[in-house]
């Protein structure tokens, strides 16, 4: 069992984490003003699930494997890449009119919480963040060390859902004004576009193998 004292810096240190602005930050937002408080809400649950994913690459190992092979790494964050400049071109192609009926009929829940887990699995910075940060809070004398690194990565990804769950309901609000207005709508979606741009560009020219 992890010590209260540990758990406490820890649980500190990844509200902090969570709360700077990042790509997951900008997703939530600019998705939650635009399709509402719903579809942030499972966008962060999508985007915390696809943390298991890297916890288990690090309580397993794998992540060693992208901080270690160019290839492994490359091609991943490239899929990532792709998927976002997929969004982008999505969100810059909407009119005024389709705008307007994207309103009425949006993507499912589950669309877009799928959508969430794919944007997080496909970038392997998060698996190689998550191989410097956890161990720092393992204690060995405490426990196994798989157990520890899961426990660790199921508190930060509460800690995570909540800060983003909160960033979505403020953008939520702040979409609604904007919801109002067809063309104020396709001015958030131009902006969502850039987001997306800006995420591809960052995350395919991140070093393979980070120092």
């Amino acid at each position: 069992m992890i010590p209260i004292e540990s758990l406490i810096m820890f649980i500190t240190a990844s509200a902090l984490l969570a709360i700077v602005p990042g790509p997951d930050n900008l997703f939530v937002l600019t998705q939650s003003a635009i399709h509402g408080r719903a579809a942030g809400i499972m966008l962060s649950l999508g985007l915390c699930t696809g943390l298991i994913v890297h916890t288990s690459a690090v309580a397993l190992g794998v992540a060693a494997i992208f901080q270690t092979s160019v290839v492994a790494f490359t091609v991943l964050k490239v899929i990532g890449a792709i998927y976002l400049v997929y969004l982008a071109v999505c969100a810059f192609q909407a009119s005024a009119d389709s705008v307007e009926l994207t309103r009425r009929g949006a993507l499912s829940l589950s669309a877009l919480y799928r959508r969430g887990i794919l944007m997080n699995i496909t970038n392997p910075k998060v698996s190689i963040f998550f191989l410097a940060f956890l161990p720092q809070f393992v204690v060995p004398e405490k426990g196994a060390f798989t157990q520890q690194v899961f426990m660790l990565g199921g508190v930060f990804m509460l800690v995570a859902l909540a800060v983003l769950c909160v960033i979505a309901m403020l953008a939520a609000g702040l979409g609604y004004w904007f919801n109002r207005s067809p063309v104020a709508q396709l001015y958030l979606s131009r902006l969502a576009g850039v987001v997306f741009i800006g995420l591809a560009l960052k995350l395919a020219t991140s070093k393979a193998i980070p120092s």
